[in-house]
């Protein structure tokens, strides 16, 4: 078996060492960024935050309605973002509502919305 080899004439031996300064300047930013983008990996909890900034607070059957689905998977997954800080919750009576906490509006904003740009770069 052949393992592909990379065939450069020279090492940019700089160009190299500003890179790896440079991920450890936004390591902890692109660690943030991975564990978010994880969680939004499912359609389900991507929905979920979309709906949520768009209508600003729902509970548990507000959701399923929305879904069209069960309670249960939909508490799981409200289970994961609240875990991961991305969402937040409130009881009022009987009822608890989840919420896009304040700190973290803009940057799913953003997050989502350039998964619509045609022209993302960076």
């Amino acid at each position: 078996m052949n393992t592909p080899r990379c065939i450069r004439k020279d090492v940019d031996t700089d160009m190299i060492k500003e890179a790896k300064q440079e991920l450890l300047l936004v390591s902890k930013k692109l660690e943030q960024e991975a564990n978010a983008l994880s969680l939004l990996s499912s359609e389900v909890r991507l929905k979920i935050v979309y709906i949520l900034l768009k209508f600003d607070r729902m509970c548990v059957c507000d959701l399923s309605d929305v879904l069209g689905m069960n309670q249960s998977p939909i508490s799981q997954h409200l289970r994961k973002l609240k875990d991961a800080k991305l969402l937040e919750n409130r009881r009022e009576g009987m009822t608890i509502f989840y919420f896009v906490p304040e700190d973290q509006k803009e940057r799913l904003k953003h997050l989502i919305k350039s998964l619509f740009s045609k022209n993302w770069c960076i």
